[in-house]
């Protein structure tokens, strides 16, 4: 990893997103933090080959890392992970629809320098499915959650949170439509607020 150290102020960040799918939190945040700007998203690591983000992080120029992630293990992964991040001197990691439990080590090493974004208002409904469980169990309102990560699934301090109401007649996918939409706008808001040394990494 760089030299930036969580808490303080970075006036130049590389940011590393993983992500397991199609990429659209990846798309806010190249937006927010642009390829040759003082801070910015510098690489796009994902387990999935055909993963639309990677495509996208190569349109864009980026360096893009397929890794795979054996089943039983993730010591492959982390290794070759850990390895592309000291390559490309990265100072932030963000996670971003990526469907994989990192190993205790790999993030208290990194502990403050790897966010993630999870469509819920945590504490509750952490773990799969929260917008699902949310509607079965009569919520008003979701929203989504930028926290660090921790050891835990979903427990580390919180940065920031939007709050999205339930509406009669929501589904799952009306619900999960809007809270992607919360999520795009207070991703790369809550990256700011991590670089600028103004959310501080807490355990």
């Amino acid at each position: 990893m760089a030299n930036w150290t969580p808490g303080t102020r970075a006036r130049r960040a590389r940011i590393a997103v993983f992500a397991s799918g199609r990429g659209s939190n990846l798309g806010s945040l190249m937006s927010a933090y642009p390829r040759g700007a003082d801070r910015a998203v510098a690489m796009v690591i994902s387990d999935q080959a055909a993963a639309p983000a990677l495509e996208r992080a190569r349109k864009a120029g980026l360096a893009a890392y397929h890794i795979q992630f054996p089943k039983g293990g993730r010591e492959a992964f982390e290794r070759q992970a850990a390895g592309a991040l000291a390559i490309g001197e990265i100072d932030l990691v963000c996670l971003a629809g990526f469907m994989r439990i990192l190993s205790a080590e790999f993030v208290r090493e990194r502990f403050g320098r790897i966010l993630n974004v999870h469509p819920a208002l945590l504490p509750e409904f952490p773990g799969l499915d929260p917008q699902r469980r949310a509607l079965q169990a009569g919520a008003r309102a979701s929203g989504c959650t930028i926290h660090f990560v921790d050891e835990g699934i979903d427990t580390g301090p919180i940065i920031a949170q939007a709050r999205v109401p339930i509406l009669p007649g929501d589904s799952e996918a009306t619900l999960s439509e809007r809270i992607l939409a919360a999520e795009h706008r207070l991703y790369p808001m809550a990256v700011g607020l991590v670089l600028d040394g103004i959310s501080r990494p807490v355990p």
